[in-house]
């Protein structure tokens, strides 16, 4: 009796996943919960685990195929485990009885659904709400907006509602959750009649951008605020350092910004509209937009106000007490964390959590932008690469490096006032570097 292995949904809304890589190949004997592939689901490498002992006799993809929801991905035969099979596998039940798989392994890793043929398929509990069938994820997305569950149409299976579904219903009434018409996209014209053409699919990041993106831009009122910071005697510092890692200007602007965030704890903050709250947070986990060849990805690291400086200059009152970290070990992180992102390799957990999203773009170019707020987030700080400006420098016109800085914000709860002053004591920070790295 030969199993069939289908893939089941790995993630809340994720219908189709990209195959980063296959462990094992056709004639191996596989263990129950050992990993047999590493697919993409969103931004999130995960590994789908056996459901059961035994020899794999099919493998139905390859790497970098899009996978689809309840897809045939592999052929298992129980008894080529031989003996193995006995303590791995479920005990046995008679045929065309309907059984129930193994308890799932943890949280972290991704479950499957297995079809035996020739017998009715082994089912994964799965625990639905009866009232209104929705992911915690949904309910959470709802719980933000301010909208009732009961009202959105599910498009999912059995009435399912999903995060898309809530973000239709919210971009067709509005943010309060009142009834009201959905605006229809257009179908695209056939672009073949006009020439020639080359369809891709979107990888699985890409879709992961898109989505969060349009609901950031559907309920973010966005205001960007520009600026001009003269990192003059930063690049001067910048380049006298030969010795361990490399400074750079988003390891400081991390430093910064978390001084900012404890002066003006709004921009630390989300928006609870079916509360009617602001939710001001304690902690201060830095998103870090990283380019890779795959796509956009923001890898979040944690607790960035512990693991800055021993000591801050006089100025940067908002801080009481000595950090944990240098600034030394804050740069290594953040040159860890987006190697990680580069290769692939990073897990849910490091791409949730963050209060605040800084991106950089100063190693391509450009003179400004307007970055995307990372909802639920409220702030985005966004850098371009410093030029050669004349300024007056102590009551002379002389070259100075001056690095434009962008910030976007929610203008529900922040005012252009505050907004103002944020940037431009960001700007005085990242002039003194100096006085960053005092006790380091």
């Amino acid at each position: 009796m030969s199993i069939e292995f289908k893939l089941q949904a790995l993630k809340e809304n994720v219908e189709i996943v990209e195959v980063n890589a296959i462990k094992v190949n056709v004639g191996d004997i596989v263990t129950k919960d050992q990993p047999l592939i590493e697919v993409q689901a969103d931004k999130a490498a995960l590994e789908v685990p056996s459901p059961a002992a035994g020899k794999i006799t099919q493998i139905l993809i390859k790497q970098g195929d899009q996978v689809k929801i309840g897809q045939l991905i592999f052929v298992i035969d129980p008894a080529g485990a031989g003996a193995a099979v006995a303590s791995a596998s479920p005990p046995p039940v008679p045929q065309k009885t309907p059984v129930a798989a193994p308890s799932p392994a943890p949280a972290a890793v991704p479950v499957a659904t297995a079809t035996a043929t020739k017998t009715a398929p082994i089912v994964l509990a799965h625990d639905d709400n009866k009232v209104i069938p929705a992911g915690p994820s949904t309910r959470r997305i709802a719980r933000e907006l301010g909208v009732d569950l009961g009202h959105v149409p599910g498009t999912g299976r059995h009435g399912r509602v999903s995060e898309d579904d809530v973000r239709s219903f919210v971009r067709g009434s509005g943010s309060n959750g009142s009834s009201g018409g959905s605006i229809s996209v257009p179908p695209l014209p056939r672009f073949e009649d006009f020439g020639t053409v080359e369809r891709q699919p979107m990888s699985a990041i890409r879709r992961a951008t898109a989505r969060q993106m349009s609901l950031s831009w559907s309920i973010v009122p966005h205001v960007t605020q520009s600026d001009l910071s003269d990192i003059t005697d930063f690049e001067a510092f910048r380049k006298s350092q030969t010795k361990g890692p490399k400074f750079t200007i988003s390891a400081f602007a991390m430093k910064a910004v978390v001084v900012l965030l404890k002066e003006y704890p709004v921009f630390n903050s989300s928006i609870d509209v079916a509360g009617n709250q602001i939710i001001h947070k304690k902690f201060y986990n830095i998103g870090v937009a990283v380019d890779t060849e795959n796509g956009l990805l923001v890898p979040v690291i944690r607790d960035v106000d512990k693991k800055s400086i021993a000591e801050l200059a006089e100025e940067l009152t908002s801080i009481a007490e000595l950090d944990k970290k240098s600034i030394v070990e804050l740069a290594e992180e953040l040159t860890s964390i987006a190697e990680r992102a580069r290769q692939r390799k990073l897990d849910s957990k490091d791409l949730t959590g963050g209060t605040f999203t800084i991106t950089n773009l100063g190693g391509i170019g450009g003179t400004g932008f307007t970055p995307i707020v990372n909802y639920p987030e409220v702030a985005i700080l966004g850098i371009s690469r410093g030029r050669l400006e004349p300024v007056v420098h102590n009551g002379e016109i002389v070259p100075r490096l001056m690095m434009p800085l962008s910030l976007s914000y929610d203008h529900r709860v922040i005012d252009g006032a505050i907004a103002a002053r944020f940037t431009r004591r960001l700007a005085e920070m990242l002039e003194n570097p100096y006085q960053l790295l005092i006790h380091a």
